[in-house]
């Protein structure tokens, strides 16, 4: 069973930084891609940041020039580097992977989550 463990949340004024980490139990070369979702309280939970096996990124417009996502791939670990924060961006933020069985049916992982706090 894929594990993915999140870390690096915590409570920061606006304008302040954040560094999410993600860890994989397995090599992350074997996922098609990883990314970073959130919640906020009362919405439904959106994409912020993916990368690709191949390195290829994608962001959310609220999140442009102000949000990095990179991996290390000798540490198993996708990182979130969040910059200029604002209470817009408060929420749980969780840690997605996908992959393929050998049937070809993809799978999709969640890590448990780490909470960020803007404070205006």
């Amino acid at each position: 069973q894929v594990q993915l463990v999140e870390s690096g949340g915590g409570l920061v004024q606006a304008g302040g930084s954040l560094r999410l980490s993600c860890v994989a139990s397995r090599s992350i070369f074997r996922f098609n891609g990883m990314g970073w979702y959130r919640q906020a309280p009362g919405k439904q939970r959106e994409l912020v940041a993916t990368i690709s096996s191949g390195g290829s990124t994608n962001y959310a417009d609220s999140v442009k020039g102000r949000f990095t996502i990179s991996r290390d791939n000798a540490k198993n670990t996708v990182f979130l580097q969040m910059n200029s924060l604002n209470a817009e961006d408060t929420g749980v933020y969780y840690c997605n992977a996908d992959d393929y069985n050998t049937y070809h049916v993809p799978r999709n992982y969640w890590g448990q989550g780490t909470q960020v706090t803007v404070s205006s």
